[in-house]
């Protein structure tokens, strides 16, 4: 029989539950704004479409525009989709398993592979955002475009995934199933 707790959980004398459900709060929300982004690289492309077929006037900076904001949203959606369990899983094995089984090969699987491989990305990133943002790195498109920006936000989108890999893994220690939608 599982007991279910009816006030936050504390370990080491944090309250975890506020905490997970900030860091899944926090993420949402990320998802939700680049929902516009998507809608802006969109209304852009429509826009160069429109332009080069009806005026026969193509724009010089429409492609690597939409192609920073692509990079850009795809890139900042790694938390929001490990949040609502978006990513590929090959789950052959541990489909079969009960539930508390699964739960700790999922755990040890957030420990063994993913902590390390999102902290070698939040750290290989920022290297790379502050060695781009020294040099003052631009695109060499039709438009000089600055690429820091766009470096660091993969940094940004690392410490997003790593953050929604502790609440995940918080989830699984806790044996909680956390709303997927807020409000």
């Amino acid at each position: 029989m599982q007991v279910q707790h009816k006030r936050p959980l504390l370990w080491g004398g944090l309250h975890i539950l506020p905490i997970v459900r900030l860091i899944d709060g926090i993420n949402e929300i990320v998802g939700r704004i680049l929902s516009v982004v998507a809608l802006i690289f969109a209304g852009i492309i429509i826009y160069d479409v429109f332009m080069r077929y009806v005026f026969g006037q193509p724009t010089r900076w429409a492609f690597d525009v939409t192609k920073q904001l692509y990079g850009f949203y795809f890139i900042m959606l790694g938390g929001y989709a490990l949040r609502h369990q978006a990513h590929v899983r090959v789950d052959l094995l541990t489909a079969r398993l009960r539930p508390a089984i699964r739960r700790w090969v999922d755990l040890a699987g957030y420990v063994i592979f993913f902590f390390p491989f999102a902290w070698i990305f939040a750290n290989r990133s920022w290297t790379f955002a502050m060695t781009s943002w020294r040099q003052g790195e631009v695109t060499y498109g039709a438009v000089a475009l600055p690429v820091y920006p766009l470096k660091m936000a993969m940094f940004v989108a690392a410490c997003l995934l790593l953050i929604q890999g502790v609440s995940e893994a918080l989830k699984l220690v806790l044996n909680r199933e956390e709303p997927r939608h807020v409000g």
